[in-house]
């Protein structure tokens, strides 16, 4: 299935330097791996990068193209935005559930006012105009700099159903991203800070551009749920750090750690100890469900990154 869904450049022999930068991995490689550990399965994704090219889902249904087609030309200059967006697609899949596409809207290389005029414009088409104007509010509100960074819209018809709006922060503390991620309507923040300090260690802060994703659905007047991802080699001296302090959340989620250790193992090249990045963030969302740590895995594809700003990412 990943196969028939990854565009052309999937079949594309992998050279010493990307032949066209991503910005899904620092090292230019166009697409991440993550895992949600939540539930009596984990539930796999996969996360790629368009670069250009069209995106055709197995089974296209009517609804799909209805959705994208709502918000899509509000990012590209028919609707005055400096360029088209890039477009990064995802997957993710829990058996015995079917699977569930989604797509990102990566708004990162425009100036924030162009951010801002798009996602407001969206929302509206999307019938989440005040939804989004309160929690914009709330947002603003919090001390602290930050920016919005990606659109993303689930692609289902089912009533659970997201969008998205990521925020990158900028040298954020853990209590700063806490305040952000509870604007939203469902949230416990004594467990997200909790779970914040054991992927942190032993200082306050959130590291470098720590995220935050705001989940609206349909019939809400703010924000449904929020998650916060911590970029793991700002708070880690190794994978092999990284991975201890995420298998400890695990654990004390009621997660079995034991998958987790090792798929991290598996997908580094030596020793977790001798490497660092490859797992690149962890996510907690505190809105009920437990075990809900989502886990993002950067392949080492090429020796140098390319020059480009730090790599936006799934958020999931």
């Amino acid at each position: 299935m990943l196969r028939a869904l990854l565009p052309p450049w999937a079949h594309e022999r992998i050279g010493p330097s990307p032949a066209q930068p991503s910005y899904v991995a620092d090292d230019g490689f166009p697409a991440e791996m993550s895992v949600n550990w939540s539930g009596a399965r984990p539930e796999l994704r996969v996360l790629f990068d368009s670069l250009g090219h069209d995106v055709v889902w197995p089974g296209d249904s009517v609804f799909h193209t209805r959705r994208l087609a709502h918000v899509h030309e509000t990012f590209t200059p028919r609707s005055g935005r400096p360029s088209p967006a890039p477009l990064w697609h995802s997957i993710a899949w829990r058996p015995p559930s079917g699977v569930v596409h989604k797509t990102y809207f990566g708004l990162y290389s425009w100036p924030h006012a162009h951010r801002e005029a798009a996602v407001a414009e969206a929302m509206a088409r999307l019938g989440l105009a005040e939804a989004w104007a309160g929690t914009r509010r709330r947002v603003e509100s919090v001390e602290g700099r930050r920016e919005i960074e990606f659109f993303a819209v689930d692609l289902t018809d089912e009533a659970q159903a997201r969008v998205k709006i990521y925020y990158r922060n900028h040298e954020a503390g853990l209590a700063e991203v806490e305040r952000v991620a509870a604007v939203a309507l469902h949230h416990d923040s004594d467990r997200a800070l909790a779970a914040y300090r054991t992927l942190a260690g032993e200082g306050d802060g959130a590291g470098e551009a720590a995220l935050s994703c705001l989940a609206f659905r349909s019939g809400l007047d703010r924000a449904a749920e929020s998650t916060t991802y911590l970029r793991l080699p700002a708070l880690a001296s190794d994978d092999g750090e990284a991975v201890e302090r995420t298998a400890t959340l695990l654990h004390g989620q009621g997660v079995d750690p034991g998958r987790f250790r090792a798929l991290a193992a598996a997908l580094a090249p030596g020793p977790l100890s001798g490497s660092k990045g490859i797992l690149e963030l962890v996510s907690f969302r505190a809105a009920g469900r437990p075990g809900d740590v989502t886990t993002y895995f950067r392949f080492p594809v090429y020796d140098r990154p390319p020059s480009s700003p730090l790599s936006p990412v799934d958020l999931g």
